[in-house]
């Protein structure tokens, strides 16, 4: 089986989930490298398939202010060859024999990753091993313009052109100071992303991807001894970083409602609220988790049913708790339907929100919103890369990689209606920003148009005559 599914222990009784509720165990092997590199090793035999991830504990958090991007950018250049491995090869040897390769960035965290027949593990982990240690030998001038290109026009196509994606750039400037880590986007801006030189990034690379700031994980088919024996073979000889300070990261400081209204090329004005939350680190988060399932997501959730379907006074309404490792945010994103204003939709979204602060959820909703996301994570660790993704993530930031599966899991199942009542009135209260995006030159069609302050935006690329 890909996943056991074991009765739950005493020694985790305390903080548990009823005796009923299941826990899971996923064996896995951790150890560490004279270097620093950390490696978990968890081996499954149900298919002749084997998943290689390293990720390492940086992301644009660890950015500065005018070097905005950088992070990402090494989605990008970390395929563009290495020293030991020319440019096209990395793809040859993982798509090229069926398996796929990929990387994700986000505010804490960068990941690499491939999936492979089994009998190319060796060929995955030198693959990785060879990017670790020797990608500056090939990286040049003319390679870093290239895939700087490829990211401005991903910026371009991702952001800067597609309806609304520039809500959460705005969120984030209005969330937090400029110089604050999390107040960029994981792509970085346009004007950082011009005025940046090799050197700049050559630097990034040299300080954050180093073996000891990274983890190794290997999930499938192999035999261990192997897997030791290669990992040992082209791991061991990188040499540790120089040690480096991770930003000291506060929360928001906002203590009041903060109203914005952004002008867009949309046809249709868009409201998003967002309230400062709670992220990996604080015990609240479950409670969150299943509060933004509550009141958003499926037809019967809160939000959408009082607006989508009883007053249909809106299209689409979305809520999501979005955690990084120092900080979270709440938000509700609500499209309105023709006739229908923000200002209106607004009005409605804080009723039903109101409501619940002081209802509760019902036992009906928690029983269906906590087996909808036990369905959604056993789901997300059924894969070989699924249950790497897991192990990388849970050692990154507890040092423990079983720790979504023995800490998170029965504490998120143990969360009761009076927990998410007090989350939301914790978190759900006036410090927030209520964002209008809104039609170019229709600023009149915001929230509450005449309290709403109009933000310029200073980091849309421009044109030589100064025009968007």
């Amino acid at each position: 089986m890909a996943l056991a599914i074991a009765p739950m222990t005493a020694a985790r009784a305390q903080r548990a989930a009823p005796a009923s509720s299941p826990s899971i165990k996923i064996p896995f092997e951790k150890y560490t490298l004279p270097n620093g590199l950390t490696v978990v090793l968890s081996e499954d035999h149900a298919t002749p398939t084997v998943a290689v991830e390293v990720i390492y504990h940086v992301g644009s958090k660890n950015e500065v202010a005018s070097h905005t991007g950088f992070a990402h950018m090494f989605e990008h250049v970390m395929f563009t060859g290495s020293g030991h491995v020319p440019y096209g090869m990395h793809d040859k040897f993982t798509e090229g024999v069926g398996g796929g390769n990929n990387g994700q960035t986000d505010n804490d965290w960068t990941r690499y990753y491939e999936t492979d027949p089994s009998n190319y593990l060796e060929t995955a982990l030198w693959l990785e091993s060879d990017r670790m240690g020797f990608l500056l030998d090939s990286l040049d001038e003319a390679k870093f313009k290239a895939q700087r290109d490829i990211v401005k026009n991903e910026r371009r196509q991702s952001y800067d052109n597609q309806p609304y994606q520039r809500d959460r750039e705005v969120m984030g400037l209005a969330m937090y100071p400029k110089s604050h880590p999390y107040s960029w986007p994981t792509i970085g801006y346009m004007d950082d992303l011009t005025n940046a030189s090799v050197e700049d990034v050559k630097n990034f690379f040299r300080v954050y991807y180093a073996p000891n700031n990274a983890t190794l994980v290997v999930v499938g088919d192999f035999k261990p001894t192997e897997a030791k024996s290669w990992v040992a073979k082209y791991f061991k000889d990188i040499p540790r970083g120089k040690p480096f300070a991770r930003p000291t990261v506060g929360p928001s400081a906002l203590t009041g409602e903060k109203r914005l209204t952004f002008e867009d090329r949309v046809q249709v004005p868009r409201l998003f609220i967002q309230w400062p939350s709670a992220g990996y680190h604080a015990e609240d988060q479950y409670a969150l988790d299943l509060l933004s399932d509550i009141l958003g997501g499926s037809r019967i959730a809160r939000l959408t049913k009082a607006l989508v379907y009883d007053a249909q006074s809106a299209s689409a309404v979305s809520v999501f708790q979005n955690e990084s490792e120092n900080v979270g945010q709440f938000g509700v994103i609500v499209t309105p339907r023709p006739g229908h204003t923000l200002t209106e939709v607004e009005a409605q979204a804080d009723s039903v929100i109101e409501r619940f602060k002081r209802e509760g959820p019902t036992a009906d909703e928690l029983k269906r919103v906590k087996a909808g996301q036990q369905l959604s994570f056993l789901n997300g660790l059924q894969s070989n890369l699924g249950k790497a993704f897991q192990l990388a993530q849970d050692q990154t930031f507890f040092n423990d990689p079983s720790h979504s599966f023995t800490v998170d899991y029965p504490r998120w199942q143990a969360v009761t209606a009076d927990d998410v009542k007090r989350v939301a009135n914790k978190y759900l209260g006036k410090a927030r920003v209520v964002l209008s995006n809104v039609p170019l030159g229709k600023t009149d069609l915001a929230s509450h148009a005449e309290r709403s302050t109009v933000v310029t935006d200073p980091f849309t690329e421009k044109t030589p005559e100064g025009k968007p």
